[in-house]
């Protein structure tokens, strides 16, 4: 049996995250170890460690957490053959979540990736809900390098919400980049697809995950999406988002007209407006002076560190 651990970067986790705890240790399938990388020993509760064995807690400073620098920390903690990172607002939808997320992975030998379907929470906004099915659907795929003629930027799409990494494949292509505002997930699956190796989704691996961003969080979130793509051209040059992106707007505004939601509508173009508008700017950050950055990004850490290089 090959051994799994499960790695969660934490921000002042809540009760709620005795519940994840709980969960990971209840999976059908064993987990070894339940690393967390919690920023600020102020907000954690040492009773997890005593209420559940398994987990291992590094702590770290604010300004030291990085998408993609803490994750690449982690993993060097973790000697197990396949690691599955998560989130902490994650949570599984069953026992299997861990069992059928790296079936993928002992199956095929060139699928180096494995991610998650996200199912909405209860408390999910009604168009968010149809996003989650656009993005998430109930069929399972494995997509490679080819793919890229017809799936786009979709060939490269993985998140860490929850997703499972062979150990072998992942130090062969070297980890998670060291410095990464946003996007590390996707950047290593694109990394990975260029060298050969698939890309999984396992549909039948489900975690409640979802949020209500308001227009103004959404513009955040993907001017930082677009700085990250504008970094690392030798991944996302040949395989532009906006497509995608338009794609998914015709979609939601047909099902909302389908439906009967047509009131949704203004709030559906709102929010496209917003997301297109920080994707545009975010690609194009290294016009923009310092404080109209620092206005537009959700991650102000991140441009502290690039200062200090």
């Amino acid at each position: 049996m090959e051994k799994v651990d499960v790695i969660i970067p934490a921000y002042r986790p809540g009760e709620e995250f005795a519940g994840l705890l709980d969960a990971l240790c209840s999976q059908s399938y064993p987990i070894e170890n339940i690393i967390v990388m919690n920023t600020e020993e102020k907000f954690w509760n040492p009773k997890w460690e005593d209420a559940f064995p398994k987990v291992k807690v590094t702590h770290l400073k604010k300004e030291d957490f990085d998408h993609g620098g803490t994750r690449r920390a982690a993993a060097k903690l973790s000697d197990a053959d396949i690691m599955v990172f998560m989130t902490q607002d994650a949570v599984p939808a069953d026992q299997d979540l861990i069992q059928n997320l790296i079936r993928p992975l002992q199956e095929n030998p060139k699928v180096g990736a494995s991610f998650a379907r996200q199912l909405a929470r209860e408390d999910c906004a009604y168009l968010e809900k149809y996003t989650r099915t656009f993005n998430y659907p109930d069929k399972s795929s494995v997509k490679w390098e080819k793919d890229t003629a017809a799936y786009g930027i979709k060939t490269y799409f993985c998140s860490n919400v929850c997703a499972a990494y062979k150990k072998k494949i992942y130090q062969e292509m070297g980890g998670f980049i060291e410095h990464a505002i946003f996007n590390e997930d996707m950047i290593y699956a694109g990394t990975m697809a260029k060298k050969g190796y698939g890309i999984a989704y396992a549909a039948d691996a489900c975690v409640i995950h979802s949020h209500n961003y308001s227009c103004r969080q959404q513009f955040h979130r993907n001017f930082d999406l677009g700085v990250s793509q504008a970094e690392h051209p030798e991944i996302f040059a040949g395989v532009p988002s906006e497509g995608e992106g338009i794609r998914l707007v015709k979609k939601s505004l047909a099902y909302l007209v389908k439906t009967g939601h047509i009131w949704l509508i203004p709030g559906l173009i709102a929010q496209s407006g917003f997301k297109y508008a920080g994707y545009f700017l975010g690609k194009r950050y290294r016009k923009l002076p310092e404080k109209m950055i620092l206005f537009c990004t959700m991650n102000r850490e991140y441009w502290k560190k690039q200062e200090e290089k």
